[in-house]
């Protein structure tokens, strides 16, 4: 890829398959993913404005698989990080290898060391930095390809990260009190999930592109089923695929996603399913479903409403 430099950073141009938003979406199905035009758009301005992208929406939709796809688009190492209520610094930027240093602080001392002040020094360099996910995107080296930092569901973390994140995606550069700032030359793409289990501050969405990921429609899903499932007939993908919808209409604590769709469709495959019947549901409900409640209500409401669900679209 091509390079290019905006004031002080290093910015790779993107890769062929970001000239369109149609060329993106062929780029997108090469990799099993089936993307909107809506989505796609999204991908392609955050990619080439090099904005953050803030993909929201139902769990299972298919918001981390995008950062997925599109490391192996740009051919750029995939940076994850999970986050969760209570991850701090050390989860997310960098903390020190204590055991390490430790073991460099004995030897230096059993080898006679009585410098303490260069021996204290030696212990906070580069030697025994561990690098979290933020600063791995923000080092890394300027080259061909740069890396993709996937934030997974940033709506878990607390107000405080969310700050410093916010802080981080402003400027690309984070402090580390023993060794100086560090600054990324090449921003790294960024994509930013959230399951809306809490409302992302507005000021950090003033920082993104963003864009809400809907679950597919029907003909979307059986697509996506026949692509991800082998074996799976036509028929019976459009079966579950109407089964699911008739399931997220239920209104179940966890509605199923499109993960769900194909673990289920997966699920049946292996049990040698060729066609959705009671017994069927039954037996294998748990790779939809996955709370007792909505079992419990799934049941309430008949097993074989799903399977007129499933032949009314199929």
């Amino acid at each position: 890829m091509l390079a290019r430099c905006e004031g002080n950073q290093h910015v790779t141009a993107p890769p062929p398959a970001f000239v369109s938003v149609d060329a993106l979406i062929g780029a997108f199905d090469q990799h099993d993913y089936l993307a909107d035009e809506g989505l796609a758009t999204a991908v392609l301005l955050a990619v080439s404005m090099r904005r953050p992208l803030l993909l929201e929406g139902e769990p299972g939709v298919g918001k981390t698989e995008v950062a997925k796809v599109l490391a192996r688009l740009t051919g750029g190492e995939l940076i994850r990080l999970q986050c969760y209520e209570g991850i701090d610094v050390s989860q997310a930027v960098y903390e020190w290898d204590y055991p390490r240093q430790l073991l460099h602080l004995r030897a230096a001392e059993a080898g006679g060391a009585r410098d303490t002040g260069a021996l204290e020094a030696e212990l906070y360099t580069e030697r025994f930095l561990l690098r979290r996910p933020l600063l791995q995107a923000i080092s890394a080296a300027a080259g061909a390809t740069v890396p993709v930092l996937l934030i997974d569901e940033v709506d878990r973390a607390d107000d405080e990260f969310e700050a410093f994140l916010l802080e981080v995606l402003s400027d690309w550069s984070v402090t580390l009190p023993e060794l100086g700032t560090m600054r990324a030359t090449d921003p790294p793409i960024v994509i930013i999930t959230s399951n809306r289990t809490r409302d992302v501050h507005d000021a950090l969405k003033r920082r993104c592109l963003y864009h809400w990921v809907e679950h597919p429609s029907f003909d979307r899903e059986v697509a996506i089923v026949r692509r991800r499932v082998p074996g799976v007939s036509e028929q019976l993908a459009a079966q579950v695929a109407g089964a699911t919808a008739a399931l997220r209409g239920l209104g179940l604590y966890k509605p199923p996603g499109v993960a769900e769709t194909i673990d289920w469709a997966t699920a049946l495959v292996t049990l040698g399913c060729g066609v959705l019947d009671p017994a069927m549901i039954e037996s294998t409900l748990g790779a939809v479903v996955k709370y007792r409640e909505d079992g419990d209500r799934v049941r309430q409401a008949g097993v074989a409403s799903l399977i007129d669900a499933g032949d009314a679209h199929g």
